[in-house]
């Protein structure tokens, strides 16, 4: 995704207006927008690729998202390796013969819920996903599974931050499409020279490019104990895009850049920082008594230099699933930690 909203695809500039009606033009700007008449964008684009197997020389061609797709690309990124990491959004499901899915469906429209799904873009590179991901794929494409470094790793991966113990690795030419959900995900592109992230545990749901997934212990005592985060959390480093599973839309995710600074939080919403933060819960001041007299307890707090990314409005979904939240709520907003679930998201 380039600057102002404008996404490249197909030797071609994309930009969607507020209406959601579809713009191009050369990459070069040579020439004026033009409407998108399919309203497809680049989603409609058919990109064929040429294939020769090594072994008998035979060609074949494969071909990617035929016109005609009833959804939209809401955000993508290339890999170094030239993988291409879209999310889609359908624009609305069309209805079904039950009834009463048919009166779900009407509610679902009127909140304004879009359906989502992760698809992978493969040019001889390779693509890992959790298991249960995978939702159906095209083209030349094989999967392997291994532990991802071995036993010891796999073990350390799945006690102690939550993801996989086994790691399925997509390799070849083709598009890979994973579980829709109504839910939400975040690209994050990570560089060689750029730190890791840290992130709560079940938020990785794909990697793209040389991506390493571990286990990262908290470094402070009072971290583990009292942060609400657990002793272990995902950490992420390499060069590649993770896909990663959100509690609330993108556009709901607040990025924080800290230059030697604090940023203290009352809860545990914080998704994830980079690893160059360092993460300890402290008293809301320095005195006991002016703790306990002020409301506001032990605070999670995130010090140094580098990224945090935060979701203030996890909480006010969750008590939105209940009667007794959703009175909360209308009351005095006055409150000591905003604490939301933790553990293997849904999707």
């Amino acid at each position: 995704m380039t600057g102002d909203g404008i996404t490249q695809h197909g030797g071609m500039d994309w930009w969607q207006s507020d209406e959601g009606i579809w713009y191009y033009r050369p990459v070069d700007g040579s020439a004026d927008w033009v409407i998108d008449e399919s309203g497809l964008g680049p989603s409609g684009i058919s990109k064929a690729v040429v294939v020769t197997d090594i072994d008998s020389g035979q060609e074949s061609t494969i071909t990617f998202s035929n016109p005609g797709e009833r959804y939209r690309v809401i955000d993508s990124v290339t890999a170094p390796d030239g993988t291409v990491v879209e999310i889609l959004e359908y624009k609305e499901l069309l209805g079904s013969s039950d009834v009463r899915t048919a009166e779900m469906l009407y509610f679902t429209k009127r909140s304004g819920a879009k359906l989502k799904m992760v698809r992978i873009r493969l040019s001889g590179s390779k693509v890992r996903v959790e298991p249960g991901a995978l939702y159906f794929m095209k083209g030349q494409l094989e999967m392997k599974s291994s532990t991802g470094g071995g036993m010891l790793k796999g073990m350390k991966r799945k006690l102690l931050s939550g993801e996989s113990f086994f790691v399925n690795e997509i390799y070849g030419v083709g598009e890979i499409y994973l579980e829709p959900t109504f839910g939400h995900f975040f690209l994050h592109e990570l560089g060689q020279s750029e730190p890791g992230v840290i992130c709560d545990k079940g938020m990785f749901y794909a990697g793209a490019g040389s991506l390493d997934v571990s286990a990262k212990m908290q470094g402070k005592l009072t971290a583990g104990l009292f942060g609400g985060e657990g002793w272990f959390q995902t950490h992420i480093t390499g060069n590649g895009v993770a896909v990663l599973y959100v509690p609330v839309p993108k556009e709901e995710v607040m990025m924080y850049t800290l230059a030697d600074e604090k940023l203290s939080v009352d809860g545990n919403f914080a998704l994830m920082r980079h690893d160059t933060v360092d993460f300890k819960v402290e008293k809301s001041s320095k005195g006991i008594m002016s703790t306990l007299v002020s409301g506001e307890g032990l605070l999670q707090t995130f010090q140094g230099s580098g990224k945090v990314w935060i979701a203030p409005i996890q909480g006010v979904y969750e008590k939105l699933t209940s009667v007794k939240g959703l009175s909360n709520l209308a009351n005095n907003p006055a409150s000591m930690g905003t604490n939301v679930k933790l553990g293997k998201k849904k999707r």
